[in-house]
């Protein structure tokens, strides 16, 4: 899937540049057995599962970095068709409206175009991935203790992005020929979320519980006839 999302998705157009692990560390042997894994074929429900003896927050760190440079990479290519005229608001339909408070230069939820959204989205969350103190990079260096609460919150918005693109620009993704490929990064990181119990059941209503897998029977919400939202109930939601 790895590959195939490259050949896709244009890495010219990676919304934010590409986190890498350090070789030789712990945490880059992780990435490239998980890497391993996604390319074999097998069941993803396996795929993300901890490995024998490996820690679950260095597994979780490379799996949220992992998702983050690939969500990067399919906004980053839809994004041309994600203007202040397309999306005036971050929503996901007609009900789905996510707003922004970061208690700083937004205090209060604030509407905001979708772009504007995405990009404070993405800079708060590269800066917690860049932060020592967050994700630690030195071996012996242990993770906080909020480390979990704090990928947890990165994932749900993380999520926002899936919403956002296969409701507003899943015709994008059609024309490109990628929705393949979407639709199993969206079951990976499904698979993993629900794995580890990262996401509050409440978050995920906007979309199905796996892509394609058990699709909800109601009337389409959206026009393509290959889109994967069919009657899905929305509400209005705050960052």
């Amino acid at each position: 899937m790895a590959l195939c999302l490259g050949q896709v998705f244009s890495k010219a157009k990676t919304f934010r540049p590409r986190k890498r692990f350090e070789p030789g560390t712990q945490r880059f042997e992780l990435y490239k057995k998980a890497q391993a894994s996604l390319k074999s074929g097998l069941d993803l429900r396996k795929v993300v599962q901890l490995p024998e003896g490996e820690n679950l927050n260095d597994w979780i760190a490379v799996h949220v970095v992992d998702f983050f440079n690939r969500i990067n990479l399919i906004y980053g290519t839809v994004s041309e068709y994600c203007s202040e005229r397309t999306c005036p608001i971050m929503s996901g339909g007609l009900k789905y409206e996510y707003r922004w408070q970061d208690g700083e230069d937004y205090k209060k939820p604030t509407k905001l175009p979708a772009i504007k959204y995405m990009n404070l989205l993405m800079d708060w969350i590269e800066s917690l991935i860049n932060n020592e103190d967050i994700f630690p990079t030195r071996v012996g260096v242990p993770f906080p203790k909020n480390f979990q609460q704090v990928c947890k919150k990165i994932l749900s918005r993380l999520f926002r992005v899936f919403v956002h693109v296969y409701i507003h620009h899943f015709d994008s993704i059609c024309s490109m020929g990628a929705e393949a490929h979407i639709n199993t990064c969206y079951k990976h990181y499904y698979y993993f979320i629900s794995e580890f119990s990262l996401i509050d059941n409440s978050e995920l209503e906007p979309l199905p519980s796996e892509r394609g897998v058990r699709l909800r029977k109601k009337k389409s919400l959206v026009t393509h006839k290959n889109s994967p939202l069919r009657g899905l109930r929305r509400r209005a939601s705050h960052v």
